[in-house]
């Protein structure tokens, strides 16, 4: 791609004055030539108006010192139409447009058009995945299987297991924060062949959306991978469909009852608890028995249509068998001889299995009669029993009968001896008494509990990421407080009660293990059949972390301690100190003595609210960075997200524990998405499926989901497996102009402009009706819909009321059709004199590039978390993908007048801290995961960075031992 020009924004102006949201900033200029040539500032519009808007010339070219304009060479306007015509009607800003190289230079326009409307042809769904096609190795060297992921991180997920064959990979469940842990552990998720569910729901398969766009953009022609699940996976592919490639999702397969086109049952072709074969062939034989909750099948077979199944989705268990096959006895070629046979092919024959006639006798030869005995192949079952009602259907189950084993009479020459069981039922069902009893009539099968056992609610699984977050809290315990997980002391008491209690329960033939994370059970080679926890990783206790920080960083004593002292501070003004009254060889800038604290602040109280960057990092979960999520904490007033990536529900429980997550996610009031994006959404299934739970049974009304409307049509089609308890509000209904509308005239309907009605100043064609960055389907939103959308829009206005909240806004942007940044003001205060103090106003850009409409809105802000995606000199990269860089995020703030501006959306080239100049972050700061802003300590937040580049200093460099694709990661 050639060079293209990145539009800088000139620094404004702008004061911290009270204003509305988006209330007009001062305008400056009347007439400039140069902004005929702008797709935001036409001609008619500039002879319209006498003088231009807050937005500030973009003038500020991205410089190279050989690509100068040339003043004689043609107009940018005549470029743009040789442009136009040379590119098939690709747009005026079309990033792939070719310009005349021989002219003005590779100059252009500042983002990706065709992106923006959801035309870009490097966007387009690869139609052939590829499905990996593997010669099998019958005679496998190695086979295990092995738990990915138990813990406190996943307290609310189910376990993945892995069966690994040489030549096979097999996946049980993906749950969230699978691809991460991956990353992590270096599984290689582009070597699965197959993943099945053992139940549709966002516990089990929350993190198959991710995984299956990971997988479709690998390689330069996509992969894809089988899925298997029971009829419920229907509903969970309709969803996905949304926001998925179909070419992503051919290879998925639901067995059992599947339910026609109208949504009603089919006759299923088995009777109840039979076994689905789903995998025979020479490596491996997998089945699957269904389970249903009893009192269905009651009603079921008592019906007059007993063929059909009347469960409700999301109520279907799945057990799986797994048999590999026997090994073969030792070939034995006297005996061969002996029978009349030839050394030859007929060796191989009966090696493999086959009959052959004898060469010198009329006789056929058996492999019996020449093969030593068989020693019979390994067997693992996993169970995943959800509730004593799936538990009642178990227990009765007749085509278990020969997998069990009669204590009293035991018979070696069994052959359906199960080896191992893997437990992902929950612990409220597995330590009940009739289910261990049951357990037991596997015999000597060691029996792996992974069902959310409590004893490993605080061994995190992403251990990277918590040693980070460690070394982070050592440095600032402010801005970054320590992890919530329970004590190591507590642990270990508790998971040796735990076994005391698991020992009073079972038979003493019974061996139960509780699931560590890697744990694995050899299957191959026979000679090491069991278990193997060598490969557990060990436990870093604070201590062991900090001690490993201050011997490989000898100067971040003193840094935690000078950091210290900020807090101590009593203004602004008085931060005079510098590092010259420590040994750490760092100067403090000096403009980060400057500014004046917004009245908003003055006398803020620690209880006022909290932003919580629970993911900054982009596309993809990696080792140190999760995917996009912001949790707004008001305190008693409850919360808010903004986008709510995969793995979102796990980041909270990181940063505030179980019990706290619970309270975090019960106290949600509203969830913005910012757009279609998997990486900003794939996680809110989880989330509402979480609180629903947690209300059940108490007064409450449904959270309110703003979001654009394609995000609607995912979760409409998810609700079909499992009630989300939510109600959705389409982002334009909460633009300026529709809320505008609302109130000068709630009765009529049809002033709530559909689609949003964006501000006059913006090029007429960018967002306008039908445009292909307004609509993704290019229609506008019916009457009915507005109608419709009325009492959602009271709802949210009663919520943000009550959360202390003025405004909740969104405001196009321009990254992807339907994208959306955001502005919450916070409601306005009468100071102890009776003055009346404005109230402080947080913008959240989502993925964009720098527009009029982002600095409009952020005019004035308090906080501006704004999208950094790339570094400064990747400015092409972030053009052709609708991105920013960091100095284009923080011209964005500074043009607005924000105050304090936090970067966050990385790219994941940059696993710990991305490149930046300091030059530019006189009042910015970066984020990290669970990084806690108090608004009491927005005057702090600049003056931390440079320290934080001390604990970074060697590690602004990609981390090449993540397994992470650059080039196609960045949506």
């Amino acid at each position: 791609m050639p060079h293209v020009t990145s539009f800088r924004l000139l620094l404004s102006s702008a004061n911290h004055r009270r204003r509305h949201p988006f209330s007009a900033a001062p305008r400056f200029f009347s007439q400039n030539p140069f902004l005929s040539t702008l797709p935001f500032f036409s001609k008619t519009y500039i002879k319209k108006h006498d003088s231009l808007p807050y937005f500030t010339t973009f003038s500020s070219y991205y410089k190279r010192p050989d690509n100068k304009i040339n003043k004689n060479s043609r107009s940018f306007r005549e470029i743009v139409k040789k442009k136009d015509s040379d590119c098939n009607k690709g747009g005026l800003l079309a990033m792939e447009e070719k310009l005349d190289n021989t002219k003005s230079g590779d100059e252009g326009f500042g983002f990706n058009r065709k992106r923006a409307e959801g035309r870009d042809d490097s966007d387009k769904n690869k139609k052939n995945l590829q499905l990996k096609v593997r010669k099998l190795n019958p005679v496998n060297t190695i086979a295990y299987v092995q738990i990915l992921g138990t813990g406190m991180d996943t307290q609310d997920t189910s376990p993945s297991v892995l069966l690994f064959f040489d030549k096979q990979r097999f996946i049980f469940n993906a749950g969230e924060g699978l691809q991460r842990y991956c990353t992590e552990h270096k599984i290689k998720l582009s070597k699965i062949d197959h993943i099945f569910l053992s139940r549709v729901c966002s516990e089990t398969a929350g993190g198959l959306p991710g995984l299956l766009l990971t997988l479709a953009g690998t390689g330069d022609e996509g992969m894809t991978v089988n899925v298997w699940g029971p009829s419920d996976l229907k509903y969970l592919l309709d969803a996905m469909k949304s926001f998925i490639p179909n070419a992503a999702m051919v290879y998925a397969r639901s067995f059992g009852q599947t339910p026609d086109s109208n949504g009603s049952p089919r006759r299923i072709s088995k009777k109840i608890g039979d076994p689905l074969v789903l995998i025979d062939d020479e490596v491996i034989k997998i089945s699957a028995i269904i389970l249903r909750p009893m009192e269905e099948i009651s009603h079921v077979l008592n019906s007059p249509q007993s063929g059909l199944n009347e469960t409700k989705p999301g109520d279907l268990s799945v057990i799986y068998i797994c048999e590999l096959p026997e090994i073969k006895g030792k070939f034995d070629p006297k005996k061969a001889s002996s029978l009349g046979l030839k050394p030859g092919p007929k060796y191989r024959e009966l090696q493999l299995g086959n009959s052959v006639k004898s060469d010198r006798q009329n006789i056929m030869v058996h492999p019996s009669d020449v093969l030593g005995p068989s020693v019979p192949g390994p067997i693992v079952l996993l169970v995943d029993c959800p509730t004593l009602a799936h538990f009642e259907k178990l227990s009765s189950l007749q085509y278990l009968t020969p997998y069990y084993v009669d204590i009293a009479h035991v018979s070696p020459e069994c052959p359906k001896t199960v080896n191992c069981v893997i437990h992902l039922s929950p612990a409220f069902v597995s330590k009940t008494p009739d289910y261990q009893m049951w357990m037991s009539k596997f015999g000597a099968a060691q029996h792996i509990m992974a069902g959310h056992e409590k004893r490993n609610i605080e061994v995190p699984i992403m251990k990277a990421s918590a040693r980070m977050a460690t070394r982070l809290n050592y440095l600032c315990p402010q801005f970054f407080p320590a992890p919530g997980f329970w004590s190591l002391q507590h642990l270990k008491s508790m998971s040796s009660d735990a076994r005391e209690s698991n020992k009073n329960l079972v038979s003493k033939t019974t061996e139960i293990i509780p699931a560590e994370n890697l744990i694995k059970f050899h299957l191959r080679p026979y000679a090491s059949l069991g278990l193997d926890k060598s490969g557990i990783p060990n436990v870093s206790s604070p201590s062991e972390i900090i001690d490993d920080l201050k011997s490989e960083i000898p100067e971040i004593v003193d840094a935690s301690k000078q950091v210290a002292q900020f807090w101590w501070e009593s203004r602004i003004t008085s931060l005079e100190k510098t590092s010259s009254e420590t040994d750490i060889v760092m100067t403090e800038e000096p403009w980060l003595h400057g500014g004046a604290l917004p009245c908003c602040l003055e006398n803020i109280t620690r209880e006022e609210m909290e932003i919580v960057l629970l993911g900054t990092g982009s596309s993809q979960p990696s080792k140190y960075r999760n995917v996009s999520s912001i949790f707004i904490n008001l305190f008693s007033k409850g919360s808010l997200l903004l986008d709510c990536g995969e793995g979102t529900l796990g980041q909270l429980k990181r940063r505030f524990g179980v019990e706290g997550a619970d309270e975090a996610v019960k106290g949600l009031r509203c969830i913005w998405i910012s757009h279609i994006h998997a990486d900003h959404h794939v996680g809110l299934a989880r989330i509402l499926a979480l609180r629903r739970d947690l209300l059940k049974g108490s007064p409450h009304e449904p959270v309110i989901v703003v979001g654009p409307r394609q995000l609607k049509r995912f979760l409409d089609a998810y609700q079909r497996l499992e009630d989300l308890d939510m109600q959705f509000l389409d982002c334009r209904h909460t633009t300026e102009a529709s809320l505008e509308a609302l109130e000068s005239n709630e009765e009529n309907v049809k002033s709530l402009d559909p689609i949003g009605k964006v501000d006059k100043h913006v090029d007429s064609t960018l967002f306008a009706r039908g445009s292909g960055m307004q609509s993704y389907w290019k229609g506008p939103v019916s009457h009915t819909q507005n109608a419709a959308a009325i009492p959602i829009l009271e709802s949210l206005k009663k919520v943000l009321n009550e959360a202390g909240l003025e405004a909740l806004i969104s405001f196009p942007v321009i990254h992807c059709p339907q994208a959306f940044g955001v502005v919450l003001q916070g409601a306005n205060k009468i100071n102890r004199v009776g003055k009346t103090v404005p109230g402080w106003k947080i913008v959240y850009s989502g993925d964009t590039r720098p527009c009029p409409e982002l600095v409009k809105a952020s005019s004035g802000a308090t906080v501006l978390i704004h999208e950094a995606t790339f570094e400064d000199s990747m400015v092409d990269e972030a053009i052709a993908r609708n991105h920013s860089t960091t100095k284009e995020a923080v011209e964005v703030g500074d043009s607005a007048g924000a105050y304090r501006i936090i970067l966050t959306h990385f790219s994941q080239r940059y696993p710990k801290i991305p490149v930046f100049n300091e030059d530019h972050m006189h009042k910015t700061c970066i984020a990290f995961d669970l990084m806690s802003v108090n608004l009491a300590d927005l005057h702090v937040l600049p003056r931390v960075l440079p320290y934080l580049k001390l604990l970074f200093r060697d590690e602004m460099i990609v981390d090449e031992s993540d397994d992470v694709n650059l080039i196609t990661a960045i949506g």
